[in-house]
């Protein structure tokens, strides 16, 4: 790594412009910040961001999303990112196509339109105009990056399900039954009122109420702690970061 940074250093005036202006990172001390350059200089060292549809990256875009997705294991290792290689940007929001099984064995096609996917072992995808606008104008609970990126941490026990392999002291039992709690009681309250104080979409699955919860972690943790303080609790041991305002 030390090796790495003297020979491929992100130059200064690049990192200044871009991280000074990604709400995300506002409240990291000089100490981290440095810590978050490093890791950033190493996760461009190691993953490929490349553009389609005709999208040019700078390494500005570059930077920004690597410093975002390396906000996550600003105290974690590095090894949570191993085994894929690829960031793929969209220039917008970008259409899918799955096939799915029902009970019956019928195959359904389904398309969708997307900011942002994460496949198991493969590449992150992210839409750019969507990067951006959390990024440089950021909403409470929104961050495609973090968003894709938490899914990549969930994903390392070999199925995203909302159980990362969780740090040592951590205990396996408390998080799995603080998040069923909080999980159940959020497709409760949307199911009741149609509404939660978070957003909606995490009641699509337990893998998805993990990554949902990891953006309001480091976007709104005041509305996360206030809601689910359980979550926010073991978020805390898990990132091993305070983010409470």
């Amino acid at each position: 790594m030390r090796r790495l940074l003297r020979r491929n250093p992100i130059p200064l005036p690049i990192w200044h412009s871009v991280t000074q202006k990604i709400g995300v990172l506002q409240d990291l001390d000089t100490v981290q910040m440095a810590h978050l350059r490093e890791l950033t200089t190493w996760f461009l060292h190691h993953k490929e961001i490349n553009g389609v549809q005709g999208l040019d990256v700078t390494e500005e875009m570059r930077v920004a999303v690597a410093a975002q997705a390396c906000l996550l294991i600003l105290n974690l290792e590095t090894d949570c990112f191993n085994n894929w290689v690829e960031v793929i940007l969209y220039p917008g929001a970008f259409r899918v196509n799955h096939e799915q099984a029902d009970a019956i064995g019928l195959v359904h096609h389904e398309a969708n339109v997307l900011s942002g996917e994460a496949w198991l072992r493969g590449p992150v995808i992210l839409s750019w105009d969507d990067v951006a606008r959390d990024s440089y104008h950021p909403q409470a609970g929104h961050n495609v990056v973090l968003h894709e990126f938490a899914h990549k941490l969930d994903g390392l026990n070999g199925v995203a399900n909302g159980l990362p392999p969780l740090r040592g002291g951590m205990n396996f039992q408390s998080w799995a039954e603080d998040f069923s709690e909080a999980y159940d009681l959020l497709c409760q309250q949307v199911a009741v009122r149609g509404s939660a104080c978070i957003n909606a979409y995490a009641t699509t699955s337990p893998a998805e109420f993990f990554a949902v919860a990891s953006e309001y972690f480091f976007t709104a943790p005041d509305i996360l702690q206030a809601c689910y303080p359980k979550i926010h609790k073991q978020l805390t041991l898990f990132y091993s970061q305070t983010t409470a305002r």
